[in-house]
């Protein structure tokens, strides 16, 4: 029986709700401008934490017109693979596996070992 109740009414594309009696909250427009001079204006709602920066439709950061600057996070330390190297190992430790390493590439190539002095 519900099957019946909704067939034919669409569902996807219209609601079954009317926006009588519904109040839309205040709102207040907002103007971010790009390096580049282009400027985006939203609208949020009054009560909103308005972002002070915003993507801009070419790719560049908008800040807020009027705002308060941007906090700026720290930048973060990009650790590298010997970074990550040392904190696992000394170089002592290093010297002496890439010792045992060599050793064993010349005993494969047939060459005589060297003596660590």
């Amino acid at each position: 029986m519900a099957e019946r109740t909704l067939r034919g009414t669409r569902m996807v594309t219209f609601s079954l709700e009317t926006t009588d009696n519904v109040v839309p909250s205040d709102r207040q427009m907002t103007t971010y401008v790009c390096p580049q001079g282009h400027r985006t204006e939203l609208p949020f709602s009054v009560e909103a934490d308005i972002p002070p920066t915003w993507e801009c439709r070419c790719g560049a950061e908008g800040k807020l017109l009027d705002g308060p600057e941007p906090e700026q996070k720290p930048a973060k330390h990009v650790r590298t693979h010997w970074d990550m190297l040392l904190e696992r190992r000394s170089i002592p430790e290093l010297e002496e596996l890439l010792e045992e390493r060599l050793q064993l590439l010349r005993e494969s190539r047939g060459e005589k070992t060297r003596r660590s002095a």
